[in-house]
Formats: C-alpha cells, sequence, structure tokens
C-alpha cells in the first residue's frame, strides 16, 4: 500500500487558474532582493497582487532553493497565537511534541534550505515579525517572503511596494499592463472580445478609474456578460459619484477598491448580496453542504442557495477551487470584509457565526460517532480541508458571552473535537484550545447544567491522553482525577471508563505496572457492560499495551488480536487499528516471533503513514529496526534506527512518550548495532536514516531493504553559498555527520568541556534548547556520555576532518 496522505498538503504553491499579466519590472526586482535579502516583504493596498506576484517569483526561482517553497496562506488565521502551528501544517511537521510548537518550527527550518511564503501578514503582523526574528538567526537557509498591507519591521527586511498597473494616457499606446489585463479577463468572459480603435479608449478610462488595481479590473470585466464596454465604463464612473459621495477628485487606492467592490455589490441581486454577506462568517474554504447549512433560512431558501452561488461565482467575487475531486469555494479577504460589514448593518453577525458554530459542531460529532468505522480517513480529510472554519468556530464560541445560547459553546466543541485533533496528530494545538476552553469555562459545581459537566469532563480527559502521549505524564494526572469525580457524580459509566482508563494510561507510561493494570481492568470491565465498541477497540490496544510494558507478552497479543475482530478483518479504519498492530508487533518481538513481529510493524507503519501520523511512525519504525537487530540486520537496523529518531525528533525532545523502559531497549538496540558494525558506519547510515521523509521510510522500511541507495549528492544552493558552508555532510565522513550545523557547533563546546549552561550563554540559546541539543547528539551517535562526544572529535581532529565553521550568534 503506497503512501497516500494528503491531508497536510496547504504548503504547496497552487495551480494557475488564469494567466499572469505584466509585473516585468517587479519581477526582476524582487528576483534580485531574495538573491541579496532573506526578508522580502512585498507592500501595497488590498487587491494589487501581492499574493500574485509572490507565487509567480517563486514558481521562477523556486529551484534555487534546496528543499523547495512552501506557502503558508494566513488569511484564515484569527488568532496570532496559532501562527507556529499554522506554518507548522504547511510545512508537514506534526504537532506530537509537547514542547512550545515555534520552537519545533526552528529546529525544522535550522537544517533546511527553503523559500518560505507568509502571504496576508497585514492582521497577525506582530506575531509575523516576531516569526521572521526568530527563524531567520537560526535557519541560515532560510529566506522570507511576506506579503502584507504594511512592512514588519524586522531588521533586515527589504521592502517592495508593488504598485497597481501602468495605464498609459498616450491615446497612441497600447495602454499598458492594467489595459491588458481587462483584454485577457474580458475575452474570458466574452468569448472573442477583442479590443479596436474604436473601444480602447472606453477600456482606457475604465482601467484608469479603477486606479490599475488588478481586482477591481477583473471585478469590473465580469460585468461584459451583461453591459457593453461602453454603457459599463459609464455606470462605473456614474457609481464611483455615488459611492463616493459625489467627490471625483482622485480617491485612495483603498477607497478605489472598496468603491469597485460596493459597485459589484450593488449589481448582485437582493439574494446575492445576501448570501454574500452570510458567507463571509467562514475563513477559508468551505463546501457547497456548509454553505446550504449555515447560510439558509425562510429569506434565503436552501433549495435556491446553490443558484445564488454559482451567480456569485460567475460575477467572480466568490472563487471556486478543485482539490481531490473536491468542489470547494472562498472569498478574498477584501470581498469577506467587505461582506462582513455589510452583515454587521444587517445585525446578524452573531447569528451567523452561531450558525457555524453548530455546524462544524455536527460535523465534529458525526466524525466521533464514526471515528472507527471505514469512513475514518475519507471523514478525517473533509475535517481537515476545513481546519480554518473549525478553528473560526472555536474562536465564535470562545468570544460568546456565558451563557453560550443556542449556539454550542467552547467545551461542546473541544468535547467532540478530540477524535480530529487526535487522527490528525495536533496535539499541541489541541491543548491550547482546551485549556482556552476550560478557562472560559466556570468550574463544574453539583448543581450545574450536566451537559456542560459532561463536556467538561470529557475534555479533560482528552486532554490528559494528550498530555501523556506527549510525555506529560504528572501534568496529566490532575486533569483526568477531576475528570473522574465529575463522571462518578454524574453517573456516567462511559465517561468514568474513559477517566480510569487514561489515568491507567499515564501509571503505563510511568511505569507503574500493576497499578496501571488494574486500573486498566476497571475500565474495560465498564466498557465491556456498556458495549460502545469504539471504546472497547481502545481499550483493547491500551490493556495490550499495558501488557507489553509489564513484559506480560501473551495478553498483549490477545488483546491486541481482540481489538482487531472487534474492527473486522476488512476494515478500513487507520488509526485503532495501526496501534493495534503496534501492540501486536511488541508481543511478537517479546515473545521472540521476529518474523511475525516484522508483518506487524509493517502493516502498523502503513496505516499509520496514511493519515500522517508521525508518532505511531516512529514506534513502527523502532520495532523494525530491533527485530532487523535481532535478526542479525545490522546495516538495516542502522538506517531504521537514524530512521526513527528523525520521527521522533519531530514529536519532540522525549523520545516513546517518555516510557523509560522502551528507551532502554532503543539504547540497548543501537550499541548492539553499533558494536557489530563500528562507530562510522553506524554513524553514517544513522545520518542517511535520520533526513529521510516520512514517504520515503515507510516505501523503504516496507519494501525490506537492508542498505540505502546511495543517491547522488544535491547541488549546492544559493542559501549554502550565501553563507560561505558546504552541502550537510559533504566534506565530512567522519563520525559527525549525521550532525546538523548547529549540532556540531554544540558538540564541539561539549568536547571544550563546556556545560548545558555555558553552552545557552555562549550561542544566546536558552538552556532547554541547549539541553535539548546534547540530547539529541547523544541519541544520533549512540552514545550515553559526553566524553564520547569528546573522545569522537579528537579523533575526527586526528583524521584532519575539516573544522565545523561557527555560525554568528
Amino acid at each position: 500500500m503506497p503512501f497516500s496522505f494528503s491531508g497536510r498538503r496547504s504548503g504547496q504553491l497552487p495551480a494557475e487558474v488564469t494567466s499572469f499579466v505584466g509585473r516585468t519590472a517587479e519581477l526582476d526586482d524582487l528576483r534580485g532582493m531574495l538573491e541579496a535579502a532573506r526578508l522580502v516583504t512585498l507592500t501595497g493596498p488590498g487587491g494589487v497582487g501581492k499574493t500574485r506576484l509572490a507565487l509567480q517569483a517563486a514558481r521562477l526561482c523556486g529551484e534555487q532553493y534546496a528543499h523547495g517553497v512552501r506557502l503558508v496562506e494566513l488569511s484564515g488565521l484569527k488568532d496570532p497565537e496559532l501562527l507556529p502551528h499554522t506554518v507548522s501544517a504547511a510545512l508537514d511537521i506534526p504537532e506530537q511534541t509537547a514542547r512550545p510548537q515555534i520552537d519545533v518550527v526552528v529546529e525544522y527550518l535550522a537544517e533546511r534550505e527553503l523559500l518560505l511564503i507568509l502571504d496576508t501578514c497585514e492582521h497577525v503582523p506582530d506575531a509575523c515579525a516576531l516569526l521572521a526574528d526568530l527563524l531567520l538567526p537560526e535557519a541560515p537557509g532560510l529566506t522570507v517572503l511576506a506579503t502584507s498591507r504594511q512592512p514588519l519591521d524586522v531588521p533586515g527586511e527589504h521592502v517592495l511596494s508593488v504598485p497597481p498597473l501602468p495605464v498609459s494616457s498616450d491615446a497612441r499606446q497600447p495602454g499598458g499592463d492594467a489595459l491588458r489585463l481587462f483584454a485577457e479577463r474580458a475575452a474570458a468572459v466574452v468569448p472573442g472580445f477583442t479590443l479596436t480603435d474604436t473601444n480602447r479608449q472606453a477600456a482606457r478610462a475604465l482601467c484608469r478609474r479603477l486606479d490599475g488595481i488588478p481586482l477591481a479590473i477583473e471585478l469590473a470585466a465580469v460585468r461584459l456578460r451583461a453591459l457593453p464596454l461602453d454603457e459599463l465604463a459609464e455606470r462605473l464612473g456614474d457609481t464611483f459619484a455615488l459611492l463616493a459621495g459625489g467627490r471625483l477628485t482622485t480617491l485612495s487606492r483603498h477607497q478605489t477598491l472598496r468603491t469597485t467592490i460596493g459597485w459589484s455589490h450593488e449589481l448582485c441581486t437582493p439574494p446575492e448580496r445576501l448570501l454574500w454577506a452570510r458567507l463571509s462568517v467562514f475563513s477559508g474554504a468551505f463546501d457547497l453542504a456548509a454553505v446550504e447549512e449555515v447560510c439558509a433560512d425562510a429569506e434565503l431558501p436552501a433549495g435556491e442557495v446553490v443558484q445564488h452561488l454559482i451567480s456569485l461565482v460567475d460575477k467572480s467575487v466568490v472563487l471556486r477551487t478543485e482539490r481531490r475531486g473536491a468542489t470547494r469555494y472562498r472569498l478574498l479577504d477584501t470581498i469577506r470584509e467587505y461582506g462582513a460589514e455589510w452583515l454587521e448593518s444587517l445585525g446578524e453577525t452573531t447569528a451567523y457565526r452561531d450558525r457555524l458554530v453548530t455546524c462544524c459542531h455536527r460535523r465534529l460529532r458525526h466524525f466521533e460517532e464514526r471515528f472507527a468505522s471505514d469512513e475514518q480517513l475519507p471523514l478525517y480529510r473533509a475535517l481537515a480541508a476545513d481546519r480554518d472554519n473549525l478553528r473560526a468556530a472555536l474562536e465564535y464560541a470562545a468570544e460568546r458571552p456565558a451563557p453560550p445560547g443556542p449556539a454550542p459553546g467552547p467545551l461542546a466543541l473541544t468535547a467532540s473535537m478530540w477524535s480530529y485533533w487526535a487522527c490528525g496528530g495536533l496535539l499541541t494545538e489541541a491543548r491550547y484550545w482546551m485549556d482556552k476552553a476550560l478557562a472560559l469555562a466556570p468550574a463544574h459545581r453539583p448543581d450545574g447544567s450536566a451537559g456542560h459537566a459532561s463536556d467538561r469532563a470529557k475534555t479533560l480527559t482528552w486532554y490528559g491522553l494528550f498530555s501523556i502521549m506527549q510525555g506529560a505524564h504528572e501534568s496529566a494526572l490532575e486533569p483526568l482525577r477531576e475528570a473522574h469525580g465529575i463522571a462518578r457524580e454524574l453517573d456516567d459509566p462511559l465517561l468514568t471508563a474513559w477517566a480510569v482508563g487514561f489515568e491507567g494510561a499515564a501509571l503505563t507510561y510511568r511505569g507503574e505496572h500493576e497499578r496501571a493494570l488494574a486500573m486498566t481492568d476497571e475500565a474495560v470491565a465498564i466498557l465491556e457492560q456498556s458495549g460502545d465498541h469504539l471504546t472497547c477497540v481502545m481499550a483493547c490496544y491500551a490493556k495490550g499495551f499495558a501488557y507489553a510494558l509489564a513484559a506480560r507478552p501473551d495478553e498483549a497479543v490477545e488483546a491486541s488480536e481482540k481489538g482487531l475482530r472487534l474492527l473486522g478483518s476488512a476494515s478500513q479504519e487507520r488509526w485503532n487499528q495501526g496501534y493495534l498492530y503496534l501492540v501486536k508487533s511488541f508481543g511478537h518481538i517479546l515473545r521472540g516471533e521476529r518474523e511475525a513481529c516484522a508483518a506487524a510493524a509493517r502493516r502498523a507503519l502503513l496505516l499509520k503513514s496514511e493519515i500522517g501520523d508521525v508518532m505511531g511512525v516512529a514506534y513502527s519504525l523502532s520495532l523494525l529496526a530491533w527485530v532487523s537487530q535481532q535478526q542479525g540486520r545490522n546495516r538495516r537496523a542502522a538506517w531504521l534506527y537514524g530512521a526513527m529518531m528523525g520521527h521522533w525528533r519531530m514529536c519532540g525532545d522525549s523520545t516513546f512518550g517518555g516510557i523509560a523502559a522502551l528507551q532502554l531497549i532503543c539504547e540497548s538496540v543501537a550499541e548492539a548495532v553499533r558494536q557489530e558494525i563500528g562507530t562510522e558506519a553506524f554513524v553514517r547510515a544513522v545520518g542517511q536514516g535520520e533526513l529521510l521523509s516520512m514517504e520515503a521510510a515507510v516505501r523503504l522500511a516496507d519494501s525490506d531493504m537492508d542498505s540505502l541507495p546511495t543517491a547522488p549528492r544535491q547541488a549546492v544552493g544559493k542559501g549554502a553559498r550565501r553563507r560561505g558552508g558546504t552541502e550537510p555532510g559533504a566534506g565530512d565522513r567522519t563520525g559527525t555527520a549525521s550532525l546538523t550545523r548547529r549540532e556540531r557547533e554544540v558538540a564541539e563546546l561539549v568536547a571544550e568541556g563546556l556545560s548545558n549552561r555555558e553552552i545557552s550563554e555562549r550561542l544566546v540559546v536558552s538552556k532547554r534548547t541547549a539541553d535539548a541539543h546534547v540530547e539529541h547528539i547523544l541519541s544520533k551517535l549512540g552514545f550515553s556520555s559526553r566524553a564520547q562526544i569528546a573522545a569522537l572529535l579528537n579523533e575526527s581532529e586526528t583524521r584532519g576532518a575539516p573544522a565545523t565553521p561557527r555560525s554568528p550568534t
């Protein structure tokens, strides 16, 4: 089964739908700036074409960056605190670590040469400025291209102001890029349309009246379906006079665009205007079903909504996109802002925000109910496409005064959202929203609402599990115990079982196996009486995992097989099934059944990769490395160990969720392999494995390959040349080849005898960051002490290895 997860591809550049017109001088200037600077900001009014220019430049010069181009679309982002999470999604970085997500982003980009486009920064300028200020010193191969209505005001920023398209005032000239854009878009609207000596002057006057703003020109061109060009130009002049209060003096470009949008609004029918206003509550893209659910009422019947939506698409108010065979729609920011103002003037903002909250809550509940079914993957992908709207719903619910009114409150959303967060590995973001919802809602009182209490208990329960999975075992216990108390008070057996079972999981991770098994048995007994299918399946792998860690492999295999039977042999469910196969693989290796272990681990690997579960992939790779070492296939074990460590690093500082027993097994496997093949070969193979993408690691691990194919060395990119370095590992074939530039620097300071505190002061980083670097170095090299690092570097110097260049601090 090939790697096929596609829910995190938001960072790819979108396909071009219409031609790119003009901007030759701006493109040349921008490409020159990107060669010379590492932070370039395109500024200008809304609708002037900043995003289009940035994307065109990225397409033209993207090959100069060894790791390509990634686009971070910020138009749907409301909360600046979630900027690192939005960047993570664009970079395909998981959120399964308890560390601050910004630290994970910094570490990921520190090792890559990449162009990162931050699009539409103006509504979160401070957060974007802080992000750029943090990233650029730590990631020497990174270039940031931002688009904003204002500069970010960050040291080193180069600003390029994007002007409107030129309109020649000389009637003897063709007319400039603005007229060319109008002609191309008009031809798409009216087949056969061309500029002639007869109509050129009217088109020129129209483009000049629109100040050459591309979005305004495109909106105007659409009206040629209904009006001839001469009448269009005349009506536009009248409309400007009307909407500008009769002033025909030169308008600011911002006012020009607003007036053009207002003109488009005036030309819409009343139902179209109403739909436009109601669509403004969506954030990002949306589908037709959501439009009908959120926007329809007696005034705008559901059966008529699709026709009005099509009309708005025809008028370029709404954009239509195709993604993996699914049709979705969206509003440009400026058009959404206009609709939001109209909705506010109607006094309907709160009502339609509430309807979006209710729609999202219903979809989340449906996914939760079908989480253990064959529909899991397609339903998850549909929710992943709605990520911006889910965030908007959480924000709208959080802004609502208590009581929340007819729409679900924030706790109701977080209580149902666990399955989406778990499936997507968005554990850090989950805990952020859960913290926020719990802080906004009053603490549970015995005389309070049962619904509110149930939502609070459920949110606390999943907050506890996500904390456990991220290695924060101690902080998980308090919310789980509060949830347990509420569940007992409500006499809710299912909630009680969740709370008790997850508290048992926390004890499992801490190594308190007997207490953990007692609590797990209690939870399972309650669940079996309830007959709840999903929780019974999850209880099987929780219990199996506890048995495996308690060195009771027969019971572990039996529990996992029971869970698989509950799902059914033809199940298309991925998340639970993947964990059940992991438990089964663990039990087999403990029983010495190597082939059975490898088969189960490969099955888990494929299932987990399909939903992008990095933590699940890391567990699977660790089991495959273990069994390969036991089979005597040490070179395979070495690169699998490297691939495993690369994936665990994306999940945080602590491997295996902080489970000491598994960490010890992993270290013993690494040491055994290193003893067999030698330190230099081990470190080289580990370095190769660590650089593999998830897709490559899954494909190669599943193919049962012993040694990785030798790939041709990638050409040195512009970023490497700029900083005077070489390709990572190109000139260093000693034991430090697998270390990043920063890790080699830290290793040298360790070899000098500096403590972690002294290293943090020398490099001007936090001690926590220095601790993490040293831990990663030890893990990569398979070492257990700092003295081994010093010995390795001394050996490298004796062999004449090139010195590692120090980065500026």
